[in-house]
């Protein structure tokens, strides 16, 4: 397995303290329904200005573009602000090895059946990359998901695994299987 940083933040996570962990939870339960209020607020502000706007982007296409760079920026950070919640199951299960690892498998899982689907006409194509938040594995590390990825035919991108592991589904750079998908797709 190649690694793109230090082996050592690729083992898993230190367990969080339970107290901390339930005060962040009773923090959320009251945080979380606030931020999606501002987040649809925001949103519906950002939508009814993009209505105007949209007059503007008929005559210069570089506004629209940037406009819409402006509302992903906009409402991905104010998404962002949610990162530090935490969920009933993240509650119940700190420290479980078992719980994070069946986890791991069956979000790898999941990407692996979406990722060798065959691909459909007039549809769009299977994903062929995927990236596994910090909250799926905190419990096992990141080099455990790379081992279920790399064992079920992915192969390891570049990431920063205090984050989220990146992976890209091998079998679509083979040259022989995309030619042989595009013959059939075009028939």
């Amino acid at each position: 397995m190649e690694t793109y940083e230090d082996p050592a933040t690729w083992a898993p996570e230190p367990v969080r303290p339970r107290w901390s962990l339930a005060l962040k939870f009773v923090a959320t339960l009251l945080f979380f329904p606030l931020l999606c209020a501002f987040w649809l607020a925001v949103a519906a502000v950002l939508f009814v200005v993009g209505l105007f706007a949209d007059a503007i982007a008929a005559v210069s296409e570089g506004f629209g573009r940037g406009y819409m760079r402006f509302m992903d920026h906009t409402l991905g950070g104010i998404a962002r602000l949610g990162s530090w919640c935490v969920t009933w199951p993240e509650l119940r299960h700190e420290g479980d090895v078992p719980h994070y690892r069946a986890r791991v498998e069956k979000v790898v899982g999941n990407w692996t059946g979406q990722a060798s689907a065959p691909r459909r006409p007039k549809k769009a194509r299977p994903p062929v990359e995927c990236e596994i938040p910090l909250r799926v594995y905190r419990g096992v590390g990141g080099r455990y998901v790379a081992e279920v990825a790399l064992a079920q035919g992915w192969e390891l991108r570049p990431t920063d695994v205090r984050k989220e592991v990146r992976l890209w589904w091998s079998a679509a750079s083979h040259p022989r299987d995309a030619s042989a998908a595009d013959a059939a797709g075009g028939s």
